[in-house]
């Protein structure tokens, strides 16, 4: 455990420089509470109270569980540290739901019990979405769900254009489609090229669309990605607002009107019903055609070490309610996520035919954490996101800021 006591005490170093407090409320690793008993959750949907559906599922899980559920919601920032300052204080929670690139950091750092210790069936969860919570094979929990990324569209522009959205299938096709789209007057995409995280989401998929991999970020096919986006914003195509658009920011400037297409996420569907215009989705195409892989987004559910395994029993049990089939459909639909299985999935579009595109984008998409990057992902995607802000911004080529990537990424993860 040496490995998750530096980073357990890292964590803590940050919490008292950043003044944040300690975690409350998790198990007690009395023996006494393994057949009965408080259970502790923490998920991190603060935005749900105890009248919501998510939380009325959580106190259900725990009555067939044949325990008390104590529920605790934190933001998502606020919930890593808390997790490992936790699990430094042998304090953890029972269940743990987390953002799923935040899995490996955890799993590394000790937190984090295996799918195959606690007997967590992930036979049914496609293996894109699992694999943003593996580490060298081993699969540290479970999906609840997955967000991702597509193109909305402005019908009536596309109308007046004369575009059928189902012919654009590739760059090229897109490309003609934002040239015609800017001949008639109006504007072509907004997206989010902020130098944060969010930034690195929205590039991805066109990274991972012209064939690139995280672990050469100056390939040609890299390189060919953010020529991509710097053309289109030299032609007029893009805004250069999206040097500090995030993804709300860029959502806004769609929704205004005036912009044919925004790339954007399944959480935005609520919003799109509210711009007054009619819409439609399509997937963000690859280079030569087909869809790109996204990102995906969305939490993974965990079950931390405990220093009293025998409370693992009635984990596994609340981890099992929580991600059956029919548990999943009311989640993930309460959550905008689509579902980690097929079979769930499949009902998602029988009671809501928009979603098919989602779904299709889902079974394309890939965890930022996948390809075993585990905790090296955050070091590639500082310099990834520094590179195309200097490139949009004019500062260096396209070639010469992803050179300059690589180099830092290589040296952060020796």
């Amino acid at each position: 455990m040496t490995t998750f006591r530096a980073a357990a005490a890292l964590a803590l170093t940050a919490c008292l420089l950043t003044g944040c407090s300690t975690g409350t409320g998790a198990g007690t690793g009395d023996g006494a509470d393994a057949a009965g008993g408080e259970y502790t959750i923490w998920d991190p949907y603060p935005q749900f109270d105890g009248s919501s559906d998510w939380v009325k599922l959580l106190t259900e899980c725990g009555t067939g569980a044949g325990v008390t559920v104590k529920r605790t919601g934190y933001d998502t920032t606020d919930l890593t540290n808390k997790a490992l300052l936790a699990a430094q204080q042998d304090n953890s929670p029972d269940v743990l739901i987390v953002d799923n690139p935040v899995v490996s950091t955890l799993a590394d750092a000790g937190v984090l019990t295996s799918t195959d210790e606690m007997k967590i069936d992930t036979a049914a969860v496609s293996p894109n979405l699992l694999a943003a919570g593996q580490i060298g094979g081993k699969a540290y929990g479970i999906p609840i769900g997955a967000n991702t990324l597509a193109l909305y569209y402005n019908k009536k522009i596309l109308d007046d254009a004369k575009i059928d959205p189902a012919t654009i299938k590739d760059w090229a096709s897109l490309t003609a489609a934002l040239q015609t789209v800017k001949q008639k007057g109006k504007k072509g995409i907004t997206f989010s090229a902020i130098g944060t995280e969010e930034g690195s989401f929205q590039f991805l998929p066109w990274f991972w669309g012209s064939g690139a991999n995280l672990t050469q970020l100056d390939s040609a096919q890299g390189v060919a990605a953010l020529d991509l986006w710097t053309g289109w914003l030299k032609d007029g195509l893009a805004p250069n607002s999206v040097l500090n658009n995030t993804q709300t920011t860029s959502w806004q400037e769609f929704a205004a009107g005036d912009f044919a297409f925004s790339e954007n996420g399944t959480w935005q569907l609520a919003n799109a019903k509210k711009t007054g215009f009619e819409y439609g989705i399509i997937p963000i195409p690859s280079q030569s055609g087909g869809t790109a892989p996204a990102p995906t987004g969305g939490e993974f559910v965990t079950a931390p070490v405990q220093s009293d395994t025998a409370r693992y029993a009635v984990t596994e049990k609340l981890i099992a309610c929580l991600t059956n089939a029919d548990n999943a459909l009311t989640t993930d639909t309460t959550l905008s996520y689509i579902a980690a299985t097929d079979a769930v999935q499949q009902k998602q579009v029988a009671e809501n035919k928009e979603l098919t595109v989602w779904v299709e984008a889902v079974k394309a998409a890939k965890g930022r954490t996948s390809d075993d990057l585990g905790t090296k992902y955050p070091k590639i995607s500082q310099p990834l996101w520094t590179a195309f802000q200097a490139a949009l911004s004019g500062s260096a080529t396209p070639a010469d800021a992803l050179k300059t990537a690589q180099t830092t990424a290589a040296s952060a993860t020796k």
